[in-house]
């Protein structure tokens, strides 16, 4: 089965979370949620993001509210395409969608638009990129 790790910063935002596995279970995808601040957790995060692919993982989803460093300092440390949801922690999400639009050259991160919009669209986003390897994906996707 296809495998997507859902990253958050927090326990508060385990919501958002569990609304992107549901969507990804949709389309016979597992969603794996891992707790993990790219702030008060650092190894942690590296270590996650680092080892994804060789767990299994095909695409990461990070969501981040605030200063939003999770995606990129996910993207920065991977190979695997990054999906980042913005999360109205403050602004009503604005700065987090910036934070996580704005990434570096050679750091790229799929913006999707902020809260649970935005972590259903990042669920079909990882589907339409797993839909490229695994053709019962597809299916799915069109039907």
């Amino acid at each position: 089965m296809p495998k997507v790790l859902i990253m958050i910063g927090s326990q508060s935002d385990l919501e958002y979370a569990e609304e992107c596995r549901k969507s990804l279970e949709n389309y016979g995808i597992e969603g794996n949620i891992e707790i993990s601040s790219a702030h008060r957790q650092p190894d942690k995060t590296d270590n996650l993001a680092r080892t994804a692919q060789g767990s299994g993982f095909d695409v990461i989803i990070c969501m981040a509210g605030m200063a939003a460093a999770l995606p990129g300092v996910v993207a920065a440390r991977t190979s695997l395409p990054v999906i980042g949801v913005p999360l109205p922690a403050s602004l009503n999400g604005l700065d987090s969608l910036l934070s996580i639009a704005q990434m570096p050259s050679g750091v790229p991160v799929a913006t999707m638009g902020i809260g649970k919009a935005g972590a259903k669209n990042a669920a079909i986003l990882a589907a339409r990129i797993l839909g490229l390897k695994y053709p019962d994906i597809a299916a799915r996707l069109k039907a």
